[in-house]
Order: structure tokens, then C-alpha cells, then sequence
């Protein structure tokens, strides 16, 4: 069964219904291609948060999707680093402050399941956008199309599949891509949590000998956690109740946000990053956590993803005006190539910091200490280290100028 009877050319099948593949399929939609997203909903709450940078809530607001997240944000506008590693080569705190690079905030942290519920909620105004909950069971590329079979029985085909179906993507094993991987030995923490004094807008990350411990702001008196342990530390962790946690998130945080109270939901994530070696093939693109997974340190995971999205819908969507195959090999090499430096250089990036905190070896440590003092002496280099963290120069899709499809 062809997914369009009168232009199957015009058409793209998205897998996977996170918060990558939901943009990708509306920057698609919008874009002028006919698009089905098939995939079901995790069936486990998410409580984790997202902070998303200038770029993305510029995307999401060209894409009509930010006003339906604006009530559940918080502004993030400035980022506090602070060395609690305890050794004997300590960097200074840095302070990040948005006005110096004269923005009104660095992005905005929302909880997951308010950012999903707004994508839904957009996805189903479009009317060449179809939605399909049924878990996707075969993906199987062919030369001139792709064939997606759900678990209900339903067959799609479309030029085009965007594979936005998780670290364990079929659509990855479909298009024969290979992935490399590589697993910390930490685990991540995540809470929402409630405390007695105000946040300001600002996020704070201490850096632990284990990884790690970053608060960022959430609407009222809240805040999300991520706090990168140990395997052993975090099964003890597990064990608490909500009271001796609380007691030990506020003696981690030096009391700086007063009492605190935990909110129901902990999550327990083991960390490891992957890279797909390729990020398309066989008319198959990859977005999200099937191209890439990183630990969730410096806000960059799920941004990446939505850069992915972006891009993908911004080359289809020129390939169809342009009357070209929108799943051909240009539109494949043109999305690999775009993306990679932007990847890499932050998977690198994320991958060098996450060591120097868990060496023990000197000379390293004193690397990471300079490089501290730096930004925070040193205001150009300050403010050119925020500027591409904030949007990076190679890679800025047109979605994130602000620009429609």
C-alpha cells in the first residue's frame, strides 16, 4: 500500500514519536511534504527536563509549536560552574551571563512530557501530517522506496524514512549503517524538586570527582536535577526514601537553593555515547539518539537532535520544490555532511570534560583548571565559548534563523 495514491515522490515516513522525530515530522509537514509519523509512545513517564537553547525555542516558535510550551518553561540566563572535585588543582567558578552576548536568555528549561504534549498537539493541526500509533516492526529499504510494516499489519511506502527510533533503532539495522559505541561507568540521577529559596533563572553545575551535579531552573520555586554518580553510589541512591534523598541532593547542592523537597519520579540512566557512522543511507536519514547519544552534560543532546530534524526537513523540503528525489543520494550525502562537524565537535567536547573529572591524574586536572580560569578571565573567549555553545557557526539550520520552510 503506497502512503500517497497520487504522489508517493512527495512523501516521507518518520519512526518514532519523541520530541526529534514529532519536529522532524512537522518541519516536514510545513515544508510542503506529505508525511506520515509512525510510532507509539513510550509507555514509561519521562520525568526528565530539557533545556533547550536559543536555536531550538527559535525553531519551535517558527514551527508554531513554542506557544503551546511557553506556560511550562523556565528561562535559563545564567549558568554557573563550580569545581566541588575537592583535589588539590581547583578551577575557579565561572559565571555565564546571557546580556554579555545580549540575549535575553541562554534557552529555557521545560519537562519532557510538556515539550511532547505541545509537538502532538501542533502535529495534528497539519493536514498532510498523519500520525500512526502502532509500533513499527520492519523497515526495509529498496531502490527507489522504503517499506514500513507496523505491528497492526499496515504497510507504508514513501522515498523517504527519517529514523527517529531511539539508541536501539531498527532504522539504523535497516539501512546497514554500523554505530560506534562506548559506555561510562556512571549513571545519571534525574528528579524535579521543589526548595525553599528562589533559583533566579540560573543553572548551577558542580563538578564531582563522580560527574557532574547540575541544577536548572524550572517555573516557580522548582528545579530539575541531573547528578552523574557512580554505579555503586547510585544503587544506595535508589534506596532512599524521598526524605534522605532530599537530605543528600541539599547537602550535594551546599544548600544553595534552601530546602528541598523531591517530586514523585526518579529516573536511573546508565551513560554511554554513540555515534552512527553515517547519519544516512539507503533513503534512510537518522535523527536524535539513532544517530547519535551523548551523556547528558552541557545541554546538547536532545538539541542535537533537534538540529537534526531541522535539517532533514529543511533538505527535503528544497528537494521537492526543486522537483529532485527527496530520499536520493544528494539529499543523504548533503544531511551526513552537515551534521558530522556539529556531532563530533560536541560529542568530543562533552566526551574531554567528562574524563578530566574522573581522572585522577594531575597534569590533567591542572589542564582543566586553566582552561577554567580562562573563561573566566578572559571576556572574548568568555563570550565565544557561549556564542557557540548557544548556536553553532557550522551548523545552522534554517528553522533556527528564525526562517520557515
Amino acid at each position: 500500500m503506497s502512503l500517497l495514491s497520487n504522489s508517493a515522490k512527495s512523501a516521507a515516513i518518520v519512526v518514532g514519536g519523541g520530541p526529534a522525530g514529532l519536529t522532524a515530522a512537522i518541519a516536514l509537514a510545513q515544508g510542503g511534504v506529505s508525511t506520515v509519523l509512525a510510532g507509539k509512545r513510550p509507555e514509561r513517564t519521562d520525568n526528565r527536563t530539557t533545556a533547550l537553547l536559543a536555536g531550538s525555542v527559535t525553531a519551535l516558535e517558527t514551527l508554531g509549536v513554542w506557544p503551546l510550551c511557553a506556560p511550562h518553561a523556565a528561562s535559563l540566563k545564567i549558568m554557573r560552574i563550580v569545581d566541588d572535585t575537592g583535589r588539590l588543582w581547583r578551577a575557579p567558578e565561572v559565571k555565564f551571563d546571557c546580556s554579555e552576548i545580549d540575549l535575553d536568555a541562554f534557552g529555557q528549561n521545560i519537562e519532557n512530557r510538556h515539550l511532547v504534549a505541545a509537538l502532538e498537539a501542533q502535529a495534528r493541526t497539519l493536514p498532510n501530517l498523519r500520525l500512526i500509533e502502532d509500533d513499527v516492526v520492519a523497515v526495509v529499504p529498496q531502490s527507489y522506496a522504503v517499506t514500513v510494516t507496523l505491528k497492526g499489519g499496515e504497510s507504508l511506502t514513501a522515498p523517504l524514512v527519517v529514523g527517529a527510533d531511539g539508541k536501539n533503532s531498527i532504522c539504523r539495522t535497516a539501512a546497514d549503517i554500523g554505530i560506534d559505541t562506548r559506555d561510562y561507568k556512571q549513571v545519571a540521577l534525574t528528579v524535579c524538586l521543589k526548595h525553599s529559596r528562589p533559583h533566579r533563572d540560573s543553572s548551577t553545575e558542580f563538578h564531582t570527582p563522580s560527574g557532574p551535579f547540575t541544577l536548572v531552573p524550572l517555573t516557580g520555586n522548582r528545579s530539575s536535577l541531573v547528578w552523574v554518580l557512580d554505579p555503586h553510589r547510585s544503587g544506595e541512591f535508589a534506596e532512599l526514601d524521598d526524605a534522605d534523598l532530599a537530605a543528600e541532593i541539599e547537602r550535594a547542592a551546599h544548600s544553595i537553593l534552601g530546602k528541598i523537597e523531591l517530586e514523585p519520579g526518579r529516573g536511573l540512566f546508565p551513560l554511554s555515547a554513540a555515534t552512527a557512522r553515517t547519519f544516512a543511507a539507503n533513503r534512510i536519514a537518522l535523527v536524535g539518539e539513532a544517530a547519535h547519544v551523548i551523556p547528558p552534560i552541557g545541554a546538547q543532546g536532545l538539541n542535537l537532535g533537534l538540529r537534526d530534524a531541522a535539517t532533514i526537513g529543511e533538505l527535503a523540503a528544497q528537494a521537492l520544490r526543486d522537483g529532485d528525489d527527496i530520499g536520493g543520494a544528494t539529499v543523504l550525502t548533503a544531511y551526513d555532511k552537515m551534521r558530522r562537524t556539529d556531532v563530533g565537535s560536541r560529542t568530543f567536547a562533552i566526551d574531554v570534560l567528562n574524563r578530566t573529572l574522573l581522572t585522577d591524574f594531575l597534569p590533567v586536572q591542572g589542564l582543566r583548571g586553566i582552561g577554567l580560569y580562562m573563561l573566566d578571565r578572559i571576556g572574548p573567549l568568555r563570550r565565544a565559548a557561549m556564542r557557540e555553545g548557544i548556536a553553532p557557526g557550522a551548523s545552522q539550520p534554517r528553522l533556527m534563523r528564525g526562517e520557515a520552510l
